[in-house]
């Protein structure tokens, strides 16, 4: 009976080995795998994060060179405006000249901001002497007497239709090489009148005249 017992306890034992063999060998297995798999989740943790940086750089890179280009446009539309300016410039200093102040600017006859003196305006055709050897009384326009007669006669003009043909420029001109009378072409009017007398009509102030109670 006692060496029933002692085959019992003896297989119990070896069991009892075996048993311990196979969950240390269980246990090796499952803990191994597990270990295996931690290490492989930290890398690709790494590497996600290793991914997600390098979508953050090439974001950062993409809004810094966006924001270099507006830069560069923003730099090249200066550069334009300031080319234009420059060249516009000197331009507009032709186009209104800055009057001195020591100039008197009301013998400016023809308004280009500069006073040049007998050479404001252009010149009107003048003759050498009257057509047919009578000239027109030019004492009859309003402003024009003897004297001022003789300086018309002196400076080419012997006829109403001379003086109606002028222009802006033309009576420009005229006003400033009246010597003595610089500006009266305008002053009183003289190509309205001589535009009428030209026509062969007549004003209140050429009717004195032709009755004699002027000059």
């Amino acid at each position: 009976m006692f060496e029933e017992w002692g085959f019992l306890l003896g297989e119990i034992w070896v069991l009892l080995v075996l048993a311990a063999l196979v969950g240390l060998i269980a246990g090796w297995i499952i803990w191994g795998r597990r270990s295996e798999v931690n290490i492989d989740t930290g890398e690709a943790d790494s590497l996600r994060g290793d991914l997600g940086n390098c979508r953050g750089d090439l974001n950062s890179c993409r809004e810094t060179g966006a924001t270099q280009s507006a830069r560069i446009a923003e730099l090249e539309a200066d550069l334009e405006a300031c080319r234009a300016s420059q060249v516009a410039a000197p331009a507009a200093v032709v186009a209104a000249p800055v009057a001195d102040a020591d100039v008197d600017m009301s013998l400016d006859f023809d308004g280009d901001g500069v006073v040049e003196g007998k050479d404001e305006g252009v010149k009107p055709t003048t003759l050498d002497g009257p057509r047919d050897g009578k000239a027109d009384d030019l004492k009859r326009i309003k402003g024009i007497g003897p004297k001022m007669e003789k300086l018309c006669n002196k400076l080419g003009f012997y006829h109403f239709d001379q003086i109606a043909g002028w222009t802006a420029d033309e009576t420009a001109w005229v006003d400033a090489n009246l010597e003595g009378f610089k500006g009266r072409v305008t002053r009183d009017e003289w190509v309205d009148q001589a535009k009428i007398f030209a026509k062969g009509g007549e004003t209140e102030f050429s009717k004195k005249v032709d009755k004699g109670g002027v000059y």
